[in-house]
């Protein structure tokens, strides 16, 4: 968002407005009150409390239970959620956000500017693989009455606001978690928000309920009485569910790629893969440096040229999706087309193994590698086999080992692992969503951060350089360097921009109406009747 530097700006006051009810009207749909969204949370997650955990499936769920400050529309312009209106100070260092007023957390207790500095300052500070290094930019944040937070930063960091969406900055109750482990607070297994709807009950293996909270601050939202994820392991019978009108929307990896061109026939069903425009996923092999030989570049940059990944969206994916060119997706700000990595050549491959002194053995191997499949969904699992067979084209054994999701995280997390399936998302902005994984100063015992342990002190001042610069220009130049550098290195083999598709039936209205998509509080969704 566009803001002046003759003063402090009400920046709220041009940011888009989602359709809502008079919106619905006009366009002859009146939202319907009443009824039960059903749908699917694939994998089932670990917990439901954003940044005690950060997977997919929970940034799904989630969001109807917790709020940010704001959501931001598809083109990344900010809109007000708990934060009615902000102000920047024009040298770019102070913010101002003015809260909603009555709030209620669904305990009962209101929320206050207390709570925004505690859910800032503390609890996303220690959990949060990408809070803790921009919040670290934070000089003071302090509640200046209760429903006004104050931020000044120690240099203007231009894309700041973007880190206050729920996915980033989800509001928690202080009376809940302060002066408790947060990972362990009883509140973790029993998750209270702002947001339109309540945590009612979860069957492990079964479903998850969240139901309607009656003093919700917005008047006369939500519209749906519940929404239900079924939690459904097999592939087919998700499909199957959606198709008879068991559940009503799908998302993510719910419905596999190779079913999509079937469910776009279906008169009753809509396929979208809007909504994604502040994630930007990206997927790769993640490769752990310390297991050798992962540490020496010409093995990375081998294995990745042995992979076809035009293969990979066109036969697996059923061109849902595009080809990863480098680490900054190209729909990601400060993307450089010029950087590009080394295009599929298993016969080069070959040849940089050899004189990298790796010889076959007599039965054909180099080295052996092993791979935990990523465990969200059967289309992974077909990934994996694919890579498997790709590498062995090169000499290099893949053995492939499932797990749950809950522990393909903690395994990443604590670097227990050789190499597996990542994709992470780069939240509008590199220093947000791609610096993380490859700066030094982010090496942590914490998923999504920096795991494979890849260190340079050319990219680490590179990524500073971005972080710090106040021009557009001086940001791309820095940003497209750290490309050039990191497609050389191969620190991760980047192989797929993603697009998710959220598949609803057409009775769903309100569905996708930002650029987080279905990561939002539903408290506009409604079923037509």
């Amino acid at each position: 968002m566009a803001v002046s530097r003759r003063g402090f700006v009400a920046a709220a006051a041009s940011a888009p407005v989602l359709m809502r009810a008079s919106d619905a009207l006009a366009q002859g749909v009146a939202p319907r009150r009443g009824g039960t969204l059903q749908s699917i949370l694939s994998p089932e997650p670990p917990v439901l409390q954003i940044g005690v955990n950060n997977q997919g499936p929970t940034l799904v769920a989630a969001p109807k239970m917790f709020q940010g400050l704001m959501t931001f529309s598809p083109t990344l312009e900010p809109i007000p959620v708990l934060a009615k209106s902000w102000t920047i100070s024009p040298d770019g260092k102070e913010y101002v956000f003015r809260l909603q007023e009555n709030v209620k957390f669904h305990d009962g207790r209101p929320m206050t500017a207390d709570d925004v500095v505690f859910s800032i300052t503390k609890f996303h500070m220690e959990l949060a693989p990408r809070a803790r290094a921009i919040f670290s930019l934070i000089d003071t944040c302090e509640a200046t009455d209760p429903h006004t937070v104050r931020i000044t930063l120690k240099q203007a960091f231009q894309p700041f606001l973007l880190m206050f969406d729920v996915s980033a900055c989800a509001i928690v109750p202080k009376h809940l978690f302060d002066g408790q482990d947060y990972r362990t607070a009883p509140a973790v297994q029993r998750p209270v928000g702002t947001g339109p709807f309540k945590f009612t009950e979860w069957q492990r293996g079964n479903f998850i309920r969240l139901d309607r909270f009656e003093e919700y601050w917005k008047p006369g939202q939500p519209y749906l009485d519940s929404v239900i994820y079924r939690i459904i392991p097999d592939s087919q019978s998700r499909r199957l569910a959606l198709e008879t009108g068991q559940v009503l929307v799908t998302q993510g990896s719910d419905i596999e790629p190779f079913d999509i061109p079937a469910l776009r026939q279906r008169a009753n069903l809509e396929v979208n893969t809007n909504g994604w425009e502040y994630f930007s996923p990206l997927s790769w092999i993640e490769l752990n440096h310390r297991v050798k030989p992962l540490d020496d570049a010409r093995v990375r940059r081998a294995m990745s040229m042995a992979i076809d990944r035009n293969f990979i969206v066109n036969r697996l994916w059923f061109g849902v999706g595009k080809a990863a060119t480098n680490p900054i997706a190209s729909t990601t700000r400060f993307h450089d087309a010029n950087a590009k990595i080394a295009a599929f050549n298993v016969a080069e491959a070959n040849r940089i193994l050899d004189q990298a002194g790796f010889p076959r053995n007599a039965q054909g191997v180099r080295f052996t590698l092993k791979h935990i499949v990523l465990p969200y969904g059967e289309i992974w699992s077909r990934l994996s086999e694919y890579l498997r067979q790709a590498m062995r084209n090169i000499g290099v054994a893949l053995e492939l080992e499932s797990t749950d999701a809950g522990s393909w995280a903690r395994r990443v997390g604590n670097w227990e692992y050789e190499t597996t399936i990542n994709f992470v998302y780069q939240f509008g902005d590199p220093t947000l969503g791609v610096e993380r994984t490859y700066v030094s100063t982010n090496i942590q015992r914490v998923t999504f951060t920096n795991t494979g342990g890849y260190a340079n002190p050319q990219v680490d001042a590179l990524f500073q350089t971005a972080r710090t610069a106040a021009a557009a220009a001086d940001r791309q130049r820095a940003f497209s360097e750290v490309q050039r550098i990191l497609v050389e290195d191969v620190p991760q083999i980047w192989l797929m921009e993603l697009a998710f598709p959220t598949i609803n039936d057409r009775r769903v209205r309100n569905l996708i109406t930002t650029g987080l998509g279905v990561h939002t509080s539903f408290d506009d969704v409604f079923i037509a009747g």
